[in-house]
């Protein structure tokens, strides 16, 4: 481990110079620039779609002076920082700074009665997500995008966070912020997700306390089995030909409540994301979007900023199970 690590940095050296240590990781600059969140940006280098000054990046980690160093994501130059200003001269407003007029625009329409969440280079917008809208930045031939429905002249560059594949609906945040970004995400914040499931058949209380347990499921890109987390769910509505579910969980696994549900033979027919953290989409109709307010923001925070504590009955029943199978 202790070479491999002297090769990568001194790799690092020979692309960046022997100050590489003042640099910050690609990841966190490119998500604090609005491109897209610390995950997404880590696989599009492992694709092959980021370069640094011409050179086409595949390996992490990758450190950049956001001062100097050009970045092009899929051909297209990413503004890092703002060029320093001639001697005398007063420096440009950043965007999102009250001093930037395109942030006071944006700044008046935070919810009626409450001001914006303040902003210093950041955008925060909670969007309740049609179907058939794509939680990407990277759009693939006439797909509508999520932040296609915010205003095109907004003062920087958003994504959206977490997943919320196309033909789910609701909540959707989305922001520059890189550091939020990964405490909502990241599993050891374990921040809670509550989605409305639709599914047919009547789902009996057995199924439900299975769930509750967490399933086994097979990773769809190793083919190897996990154990979903522990989950919360309250019924709604059980009838006959269908079943109305609230499951919060504190995962973020592509498409994980249409995975668990069908593993017991219930197919979903309708999710729609209605909390994330303290987060609703009360006054929301599909399409609609509003600015984040202060207090909304400081209790996202406020919320996101502790780890979780994984009780330790959870790891005692997960190697029980795989003594059994």
């Amino acid at each position: 481990m202790y070479l491999y690590r002297q090769k990568a940095w001194r790799a690092i050296r020979r692309l960046f110079g022997n100050n590489a240590g003042v640099k910050e990781r690609i990841q966190k600059v490119l998500a604090n620039a609005g491109v897209a969140s610390r995950r997404n940006i880590e696989q599009m280098v492992l694709d092959g779609r980021i370069a640094v000054n011409g050179k086409i990046m595949r390996d992490l980690p990758i450190l950049i002076d956001p001062q100097r160093d050009k970045i092009t994501v899929d051909d297209e130059s990413i503004r890092l920082a703002h060029k320093r200003p001639a001697r005398g001269q007063p420096p440009t407003p950043r965007a999102g700074s009250p001093t930037n007029p395109a942030s006071r625009r944006v700044q008046r329409t935070g919810q009626s009665g409450e001001p914006a969440a303040p902003l210093a280079g950041r955008l925060y917008f909670i969007l309740n997500k049609p179907r058939g809208v794509y939680s990407t930045n990277v759009a693939q031939g006439t797909q509508l995008r999520a932040i296609d429905l915010l205003p095109p002249d907004l003062p920087g560059r958003v994504y959206p966070v977490g997943r919320l594949d196309s033909e789910a609906k609701g909540l959707l945040l989305l922001t520059n912020d890189g550091d939020l970004t990964n405490h909502l995400t990241h599993p050891r914040y374990g921040v809670p997700k509550t989605y409305r499931a639709t599914v047919d058949g009547s789902v009996p209380p057995a199924a439900i306390a299975e769930l509750e347990r967490g399933v086994w499921l097979a990773d769809p890109h190793t083919g190897k089995g996990f154990k979903t987390g522990r989950c919360e769910i309250k019924v709604v509505k059980r009838l006959r030909e269908r079943s109305v579910l609230d499951i919060t969980i504190r995962e973020g696994r592509n498409r994980e409540i249409r995975r668990i549900m069908a593993k017991l033979g219930h197919k979903v027919r309708d999710v729609v994301r209605i909390k994330l953290g303290p987060l609703t989409l009360d006054g929301l109709k599909p399409g609609q979007f509003r600015q984040l307010t202060g207090r909304e923001l400081k209790a996202l925070r406020e919320f996101s900023g502790k780890p979780r504590k994984r009780p330790s009955a959870d790891s005692a029943e997960i190697n029980q199970r795989r003594e059994r199978d």
